[in-house]
């Protein structure tokens, strides 16, 4: 089965082929990893998972959604994922951490209490605005927090912000980075030109809109150790008719590939509106795995396939034809956090529960001996 062959990045192998996507909780405090952090990615692992990411870890305050993001723009935000990394490792799964900015997408209120931007309602209870960024001053939407056009200094700040939580995700033990750069947030939208309509070296062209990317994935490769795999997830299309396209995505693949970029994380959408709840037509199951495969394809670099991936021979015909390197689950493993251990029992890589946990393992095998399959 190819889905549960190993798979070797750099000096970090993955058991298998299936990763958890990064799901914002919206429960940190100040951005601080805390039990439910610890209980939320740690079941993943011991669910068999051969890769399990964190929701986007902000690399500045300013870099948050929302109130309840979780944060590395510390040194005690570190400290606190530590322990969470450390669960992972001693379960068998690799732990990888998104670094983040929301860019103009900051200032949102929580998914359950509206996921848009903050209002009084937000105010009276405490939790106040700040200040939101972006390439152009343009919000997301009506009723959106008009942003501040971004200098030549913060742009400067943010990518030096992004290399600083990267030293930090290093130190408390992360196996890969991931830079988010899909959705609408803060890269994702100096990429796409309906959100970027600067005239100077961060706008305009293709090259130019691609900048501020390019030199965050630079500082960060700078820092992040060698040996470690660093991810790069973006919006193969945006979901705008005239913004970013596949065929821009290829391209930047390819050029993420000389800057020693691993892998291509293959999202889509949220240029326009929530990331969490954009308005489009019912997507088919695996709807966006024509884009990781085309990039794969077409550039040689390596990428990860995410979005309404369901059931195990849907995985493992995705990996075993060569349209991902990597599936990445997210939704469907909140339904199910031991998805990858059923998976391998049903297409017929551990049927003897040989990999699950041994406190499991046991109870199940003997259980099957006495009643069968």
């Amino acid at each position: 089965m190819t889905l549960f062959t190993p798979l070797t990045l750099r000096d970090v192998t993955l058991r298998n082929r299936i990763a958890v996507s990064p799901m914002c909780q919206y429960s940190a405090g100040d951005g601080l990893a805390n039990d439910w952090h610890l209980v939320h990615l740690g079941k993943f692992a011991q669910g068999g998972a051969g890769l399990v990411f964190t929701e986007a870890a902000a690399v500045s305050r300013i870099g948050r959604i929302t109130h309840g993001d979780l944060g590395i723009w510390s040194d005690e935000h570190a400290a606190a994922l530590a322990r969470i990394t450390g669960f992972l490792r001693a379960h068998g799964a690799a732990s990888g951490i998104q670094l983040g900015h929301a860019g103009r997408k900051a200032s949102m209120q929580r998914p359950w209490e509206g996921n848009a931007a903050l209002t009084g309602a937000e105010f009276a209870a405490g939790d106040m605005a700040w200040p939101t960024l972006a390439p152009s001053a343009l919000p997301v939407d009506d009723g959106w927090l008009v942003p501040r056009a971004m200098t030549i200094d913060d742009i400067a700040q943010t990518v030096a912000d992004f290399a600083s939580a990267a030293r930090r995700a290093d130190w408390c033990g992360f196996d890969v980075a991931e830079i988010h750069a899909a959705h609408g947030y803060l890269l994702a939208s100096f990429l796409s030109p309906v959100s970027n309509k600067r005239d100077d070296a961060y706008g305009g062209s293709r090259e130019n809109r691609a900048r501020a990317l390019f030199e965050t994935v630079d500082a960060v490769r700078a820092v992040w150790p060698e040996q470690k795999p660093l991810f790069v997830r973006i919006s193969s299309v945006d979901g705008s008719p005239d913004g970013w396209s596949l065929d821009d995505s290829v391209w930047l693949a390819g050029e993420l590939k000389t800057r020693g970029v691993d892998v291509v994380d293959c999202s889509s959408g949220g240029i326009s509106g929530s990331a969490t709840a954009a308005k489009r037509a019912a997507p088919e199951p695996g709807f966006q795995v024509p884009y990781a495969e085309r990039i794969r394809r077409e550039t040689g670099m390596k990428t990860q396939a995410v979005g309404l991936i369901f059931e195990p021979a849907q995985a493992e015909a995705i990996v075993a034809s060569g349209q991902a390197d990597i599936v990445a689950l997210g939704r469907e493993m909140l339904t199910d956090p031991n998805w990858p251990l059923h998976a391998a029992d049903a297409l017929g890589a551990d049927t003897a529960f040989a990999t699950w946990p041994k406190q499991y393992g046991w109870w199940l095998d003997k259980r099957r001996q006495l009643v069968g399959r």
